[in-house]
């Protein structure tokens, strides 16, 4: 049924690559499918003016789509002098999720922005942002806790996400393009590595989408993140 002969509850196969950028204080190239993201963390030992003295750090992220990252070349966002409201609010998105694990109190006066940089798109590129995000964000709080925090990591819980969608009237896990633009309801789940709901956003397409079709959504995002958490795990040696 599914274009790409998946099971409804089937990931595409996931992988994600730690430690890629030579300079970079975390990084990781995460593979969802065909989607392709590579993610940043940088360490800044300064905060926006509005965030200094306070007593806590900040964790942000900035998002985009390289030129060719899809079928047709897109111009470079600095090219035409701002950002689209799409690429403004996933990462609003991403940012928002990685904060929600991370102790800022602990974390102390610094900054680490995420970049997530999308080589190729085939769907997913905000779940497969988070998701890698989250491995480079790891390795950059390594570095924090062996310089200040005598090796205590000030992370509360992982953090993941993953798409879902009723596609040809049935519930399926972990949407690539071909599904998502014609899916009759999509909706991404980012959820903690034990569980709790972080974001989700969902959208009908075509006509509203029932409660039981909602909760069928919601059990194979536990399914997926759960899996995908793993994965997680044993890319950074955990």
């Amino acid at each position: 049924m599914r274009p790409s002969g998946r099971a409804e509850n089937h990931l595409r196969p996931i992988s994600f690559e730690a430690g890629v950028s030579r300079y970079a204080e975390g990084s990781c190239l995460v593979t969802y499918g065909n989607t392709k993201v590579l993610c940043t963390a940088s360490l800044e030992e300064r905060l926006p003016p509005w965030l200094r003295n306070g007593g806590k750090g900040w964790v942000t992220a900035e998002y985009g789509m390289l030129p060719r990252a899809t079928h047709t070349r897109t111009d470079r966002e600095a090219a035409r002098g701002k950002q689209n409201g799409r690429t403004v609010e996933i990462q609003r998105l991403i940012g928002r999720a990685l904060r929600s694990v991370v102790d800022l109190k602990k974390l102390g006066e610094v900054q680490i922005t995420v970049d997530c940089d999308v080589l190729n798109a085939d769907g997913g590129t905000r779940t497969a942002s988070i998701s890698g995000g989250y491995v480079a964000l790891y390795q950059a709080l390594q570095v924090i806790s062996k310089r200040r925090l005598n090796g205590n990591l000030p992370l509360m819980d992982s953090i993941a996400a993953v798409s879902c969608g009723i596609y040809k009237g049935a519930a399926v896990l972990d949407l690539d393009y071909d599904e998502d633009s014609s899916a009759q309801a999509d909706a991404n789940f980012v959820l903690t590595g034990r569980g709790g709901i972080v974001e989700i956003q969902g959208t009908a397409e075509q006509e509203p989408f029932s409660e039981e079709q909602f909760a069928q959504l919601f059990t194979l995002a536990k399914q997926g993140v759960a899996e995908i958490t793993l994965l997680q795990k044993q890319a950074l040696g955990l």
